[in-house]
């Protein structure tokens, strides 16, 4: 069986905050349709790693391939380059940055119209559509302050696949809500995978990296310790490190 097409690939991806090294050395990759999720103690540079994906952090060194775009961080990237890359990922962080005095609709349908060119007509045919796929068309016409957490981080999954991304990336997007709203979100990112989307993310959702992601990759210290099945790591942990964590999610009932 012929091997999947690379939808991302990091090589040596270095990055540091003054004399510090956030991201040391860091080469993995992830193919196109699969779910990666990274995991990992705080301060393991797991968020700073996936902003270097869409160059929202500029890494000092090191190479990225995103969707057949590469960037060299060693030499001086093109205004065309960056914005090719990130025209094609989507990025759901932990906070909702939706716009308050917008609609939910509206703050679905503007980005459609400045990055894409879609017409008012055009927008609103796929915001509303996206809006039934996470389960909230009732929610178009309100504002984001009248919408629960979960639901404001629906809405944000649905104004970043109305850019129609080839890759997503996930930045704790649970971490800021309650259980039960945290599952609403899990629920919209679980049918994502089953329809295929590349998707990266970063979560302390152990069930989740455990039984939906594809790929497992294990930080700490700004670099990966360890990777594989999900499966294979949480039966038996390589590193000791890996193991300590587990150990502590375990015991904290993450």
């Amino acid at each position: 069986m012929a091997s999947k097409k690379k939808a991302i690939e990091l090589e040596n991806v270095v990055k540091r905050f003054g004399d510090h090294t956030v991201i040391d050395d860091v080469s993995l990759s992830v193919a196109q349709g699969e779910v990666a999720a990274i995991i990992g103690p705080s301060g393991a540079g797991k968020s700073t790693l996936l902003r270097c994906v869409n160059l929202l952090e500029r890494p000092d060194s090191g190479r990225i391939v995103v969707a057949g775009t590469s960037i060299d961080a060693g030499s001086q990237i093109k205004s065309r380059d960056l914005a090719k890359l990130r025209s094609v990922v989507g990025m759901v962080f932990q906070s909702f940055n939706l716009f308050p005095h917008l609609t939910v609709l509206r703050n679905i349908t503007l980005p459609q119209e400045q990055v894409l060119g879609r017409s008012p007509a055009e927008a609103r045919e796929r915001g509303r559509a996206l809006l039934e796929r996470v389960g909230l068309a009732e929610k178009a016409d309100q504002y984001p302050n009248r919408c629960s957490g979960g639901q404001q981080q629906r809405i944000a999954i649905a104004r970043a696949l109305a850019l129609d991304p080839e890759v997503m990336l996930f930045d704790e997007p649970t971490s800021a809500l309650d259980p039960e709203l945290g599952l609403e979100v899990l629920t919209v990112m679980r049918e994502l995978a089953d329809d295929g989307m590349t998707m990266v993310v970063v979560t302390h959702e152990m069930e989740f990296a455990r039984d939906v992601s594809d790929h497992l990759v294990v930080m700490a210290d700004g670099a990966v310790i360890e990777e594989g099945k999900p499966t294979d790591i949480f039966a038996a942990p390589t590193h000791a490190r890996t193991r300590q964590f587990l150990r502590a999610v375990d015991r904290d009932g993450v």
